[in-house]
């Protein structure tokens, strides 16, 4: 296989108010090569990719698609060019088919009518040739994280793109779709498609990545082969410093229980589900994706209505019909699709943090702005969150970043538990270690932590005690002390 330059990033600079996003990085992209790009949040990743795909224009510098200088004004051209996108938000429509998804744009038109049965066939055809298991005709919205995932994938193989940008792929993916997922990867490098890959999950790189790039507050730190590099180094490059004790579990004390939770039930989600959660304690929940995991944390919160069963929060039987319920209870939930249930993009930063608190710190009926500005900055400095203002719109901000504000939301509230759904998920090392940090200083001060994690070096490194959970059952509740990743996968993968 011949690896040719497929794109050439020169001198490329970019700037917004107040910060530098990039400053004068210059790197190559080869044919059938996959190229791991890793930093900090708000290291420029996200900006680069965006350059390189026609959603922002690049200040200086040029950039070279197969030595033909681009300069794209939107993300068309860029797909018209053959380069795609794959977003860690995917962008696909849910109440469209599969097929209808994957040309969304340049639909199959005969006089006034779709040409279903050849989109369908053709789309069938894409898939195959990627040996997924999808109809062409099923719903997206019925349709599974990882395949969603291979369906951006498989739209991108139909528009033939030469170079295809995936963006934290596997941030909600279990280790087997993980594994699929990279069996693609491999088959669309083995057909002399270049990849882009960014990731925050440094263990995937060696297995997956030719070269790896990283990026550190918009500058180019250094580029090499992944096999002459390993986590330790890449860490370094990436903060600038060694991180030691990386999970940081501190000794604490362990509390009453706080919350308990008998027998609830919600069908098709979860069934029969028991435990409870005591201050100061870090309680984890492991398992699959479509174990329940998610489905419950909603249940407690409110959001979504148990059928049966009991939650009683300090002794007391509750029945929280409603979110605004838990959050006049001190409980509050970090969702997993932030973008869609947890943040106001169009909003700034301080209006989100403010938003659960308003009617307890309002002044006869008026919003106490002076309280909102004072909390924001407090969390801002406190969370180390990258803005340059507490007033800039959301929206602007890294997905890193937008996730400090919804944990800097709960505890401006004074919340007593918070029910987190994979909290570092899209988080760089460093910001993970100041997230585990602030979780530790919450439960030594008090306050009780329910966590959802995917990751089990994650999960095992910062909770007290571990329940696991398949198709909607606990299978299993470990102490930190005798929990291990076999035992964990064993519980989480069991027979019935």
């Amino acid at each position: 296989m011949i690896q040719n330059t497929l794109i050439e990033i020169r001198n490329i600079s970019k700037s917004f108010p107040g910060v530098k996003a990039l400053d004068n990085v210059t790197l190559d992209i080869y044919s059938g090569e996959v190229h791991v790009i890793i930093g900090e949040n708000g290291a420029g990743k996200s900006t680069l990719i965006k350059i390189i795909s026609g959603v922002y224009q690049n200040d200086s510098g040029e950039l070279r698609l197969k030595g033909k200088l681009i300069h794209f004004t939107n993300p068309k051209q860029a797909i018209k060019a053959g380069i795609s996108v794959i977003h860690q938000e995917l962008s696909l429509v849910p109440d469209l088919t599969v097929a209808d998804n994957i040309f969304l744009g340049r639909e199959l038109i005969k006089g006034k009518f779709l040409e279903k049965r050849e989109m369908n066939q053709r789309t069938q055809e894409i898939l195959t040739s990627l040996d997924l298991d999808i109809n062409p005709e099923e719903k997206i919205r019925n349709l599974s994280t990882a395949k969603k995932q291979m369906v951006e994938i498989a739209r991108s193989v139909s528009w033939n793109s030469s170079l295809v940008i995936m963006d934290e792929p596997t941030s909600s993916l279990a280790k087997h779709e993980v594994d699929s997922l990279f069996r693609i990867i491999r088959k669309l490098k083995s057909e002399n498609v270049g990849i882009i890959y960014i990731s925050h999950r440094l263990q995937e790189i060696p297995e997956i990545g030719d070269k790896v790039t990283v990026l550190r507050d918009g500058v180019l730190i250094k580029t090499l082969p992944v096999n002459e590099t390993n986590e330790g180094k890449l860490v370094s490059l990436m903060v600038g410093r060694q991180i030691n004790n990386y999970y940081h579990r501190e000794n604490k004390k362990i509390g009453k229980i706080i919350l308990k939770v008998e027998s609830i039930t919600r069908k098709s989600h979860f069934k029969d589900i028991s435990f409870y959660l005591r201050e100061g304690e870090i309680l984890g929940i492991a398992g699959l994706i479509g174990a329940g995991r998610t489905e419950l944390l909603r249940s407690i919160f409110g959001a979504d209505k148990i059928e049966s069963g009991s939650i009683f929060l300090n002794g007391k039987l509750t029945d929280f019909n409603h979110p605004s319920q838990a959050i006049h209870n001190k409980i509050g939930l970090v969702p997993e699709e932030r973008r869609d249930q947890g943040l106001l993009l169009d909003k700034s930063m301080r209006e989100n943090v403010a938003l659960p608190s308003l009617n307890i710190h309002a002044k006869k009926g008026f919003v106490d702005k002076l309280w909102e500005i004072k909390a924001s900055e407090e969390y801002k400095k406190k969370l180390q969150v990258k803005t340059p203002s507490i007033e800039v719109i959301l929206k602007s901000l890294s997905g890193g970043n937008q996730q400090k504000v919804i944990i800097a939301r709960w505890l401006a509230a004074d919340s007593k538990i918070l029910l987190l759904d994979e909290p570092t998920r899209g988080i760089d090392v460093n910001a993970k270690a100041e997230i585990y940090h602030l979780m530790n200083d919450f439960t030594k001060s008090g306050g009780s932590i329910l966590m959802v994690s995917s990751e089990l070096l994650e999960i095992l490194g910062i909770a007290d005690r571990i329940i696991v959970m398949r198709e909607g059952m606990i299978t299993g509740i470990l102490d930190h002390k005798e929990a291990s990743e076999e035992k964990i996968m064993t519980l989480a993968a069991l027979d019935e």
